[in-house]
């Protein structure tokens, strides 16, 4: 199973940069079986009811990019140099991985300044990046970071326009509540109040499980032989409550579809080989790919994925290649829009 595989042409102008307003009126991509129709998100009520249940990550996404100055006193006089810092994950002893540029341009022991409100020491300097300790911890820094943080756009859209304020709420689902992903799980920000009311009207439930989604969601693909790739490690959450309320829906004959491939990968890291989902708590690095079978998803409702991704990879193992070859097709020609910001498909096979 070779990277070329899984490669497909996609042109710039349908990499999406905003959302669409409202959320609910993007474009739905139906994908059931063989049939493939072109529909609305505010359409999901017709086509989901009594029995579903949908899978949702609460994950809160944190404003992780962040602009500071490092100081240092010279022969010359005092240096000053500016300093942009990309949160990763914390670490286990309190402190923040990240990326920094110019990373030449620090030194273990030295202090950047994040405004008046935040700063942090330079604990640790590796190839890939660093570690940082911030002077604040808890609701404390929480509030600080809110601050002087940015929302931690993908890089396919930060390299078209910088990140603004209207960010802080398009790069935010309407349910986040636990604090930690540095990536939002994309499928679930075309979800508004008024489409959740109408598919709770519809008998539709939902639960919520926990994934910190990771900027190691964006990393290529390296290898040539795609079951040789590692993926990286993304802590999560199903609950006792959320592992029940899977199972039972299985039991009753019901649909469990997670929305994003961040819900999937989780309740299938949570799933045995019986079929039954247990309560997780911990790091998955689960790596899904065509010929994997899946445990507990019946359906999913995702966005378009990058060429040669392993997200891409994950859709084609549980619709198979040539049919999501066959879907990708129709998005391009049909102009649906790609990525974090476009638009939706709803994929039963």
């Amino acid at each position: 199973m070779k990277l070329d595989d899984f490669d497909f042409h996609l042109p710039e102008g349908l990499i999406a940069t905003r959302p669409a307003r409202p959320r609910s009126s993007a474009r739905l991509l139906l994908a059931q079986g063989d049939s493939t129709r072109d529909l609305h998100v505010r359409d999901l009520p017709d086509l989901l009811g009594p029995g579903d249940l949908l899978v949702l990550n609460d994950t809160r996404v944190i404003p992780a990019r962040l602009t500071g100055t490092r100081s240092r006193q010279t022969p010359q006089g005092e240096a000053v140099a500016r300093i942009e810092v990309t949160l990763l994950e914390p670490t286990a002893d309190g402190g923040w991985k990240a990326l920094a540029k110019p990373l030449r341009k620090l030194k273990q022991g030295e202090t950047i300044r994040f405004g008046e409100t935040l700063s942090a020491e330079v604990s640790e300097i590796a190839e890939a990046g660093l570690v940082l300790r911030f002077d604040a911890t808890g609701e404390e820094f929480d509030a600080a970071l809110d601050k002087v943080g940015a929302m931690p756009l993908p890089p396919y859209i930060a390299a078209l326009r910088a990140p603004d304020e209207a960010d802080r709420d398009d790069y935010q689902t309407v349910w986040a509540s636990r604090t930690g992903a540095v990536a939002a799980p994309t499928a679930s920000l075309h979800f508004d109040p008024p489409l959740l009311k109408a598919l709770a009207d519809r008998g539709v439930r939902f639960v919520h499980v926990t994934l910190h989604v990771g900027a190691g969601t964006f990393l290529p693909v390296k290898v040539e032989d795609v079951t040789t790739h590692k993926m990286h490690g993304e802590w999560g959450e199903v609950t006792p409550e959320a592992a029940e309320a899977i199972n039972a829906t299985r039991a009753a004959g019901g649909r469990v579809i997670p929305v994003g491939t961040t819900a999937l990968r989780l309740i299938e890291s949570a799933a045995t080989e019986d079929r039954v989902v247990h309560p997780y708590r911990g790091v998955t690095e689960i790596f899904i790919y065509p010929g994997y079978r899946f445990r507990a998803t019946d359906a999913l409702m995702t966005n378009f994925h990058l060429p040669k991704s392993t997200l891409l990879m994950l859709v084609s193992a549980l619709m198979g290649q040539d049919r999501i070859r066959d879907i990708y097709r129709h998005a391009v020609d049909s102009g649906y829009r790609f990525f974090s910001y476009g638009d939706a498909s709803l994929l039963i096979p």
